[in-house]
């Protein structure tokens, strides 16, 4: 409840706008009572970023225990990675921590070490595997995560971001995860070259 409350609270009025004060009277209890389970508004944050991002990790390793088909689970993961960051909750956690990054640097470093950190930490360990089995070419897992997901991001997601459109509809996100995938493969494929794939024709909105 409280971090459900706070979570909503930190999107409504951004990070410097918080107090714990307000979210106690949201709450419809004492500050109090509050600061015995949070003693920072900080801690408060963590928390909340903290749950969101667990709960987003456990979806996403169910998708990474399977490589029958690499380049299949990379896609189901990056369409899954697509969905979690254009999504409206994300998109307005996103633009806070751009916003106040500059002004709380403990911000921008409690929402890295939770959130993207993390992940990219699971998708490298999901990596290595596959490396260690032959099925892409050697390299640094955590560089090759890292370029996974900037490769998922740099299509709807960027744009969402910048304002450039409302929502990511299903079309735009098959579509990006598909080009993030064939340039990720092109690049660590461990059997030669990656073959060519169906030609896909960009969303009319990109």
């Amino acid at each position: 409840m409280i971090l459900t409350v706070a979570q909503g609270y930190f999107m409504d009025h951004g990070y410097a706008g918080t107090t714990m004060s307000g979210i106690a009277a949201a709450l419809g209890g004492s500050k109090g009572t509050l600061w015995n389970h949070f003693p920072s508004k900080q801690e408060l944050f963590a928390a909340v970023i903290d749950r969101v991002a667990r709960a987003y990790r456990a979806q996403l390793s169910q998708i990474l225990t399977h490589d029958d088909d690499l380049a299949m689970t990379l896609r189901r993961a990056c369409i899954s990675i697509i969905r979690k960051v254009t999504s409206p909750e994300a998109i307005a956690l996103h633009r806070l921590i751009i916003a106040e990054g500059g002004r709380f640097p403990e911000l921008s470093r409690t929402f890295f070490d939770l959130a993207p950190r993390n992940t990219r930490a699971l998708i490298a360990k999901f990596l290595s595997g596959a490396m260690e089995r032959g099925r892409l070419r050697t390299a640094d897992p955590e560089e090759t995560a890292r370029i996974l997901m900037a490769l998922c991001m740099a299509g709807c997601h960027h744009q969402l971001l910048m304002g450039q459109t409302d929502h990511a509809d299903e079309r735009q996100i098959e579509y990006d995860s598909g080009l993030a995938v064939d340039t990720f493969m092109r690049a660590y494929a461990a059997d030669g070259p990656y073959p060519d794939q169906p030609c896909r024709s960009a969303p009319s909105s990109m």
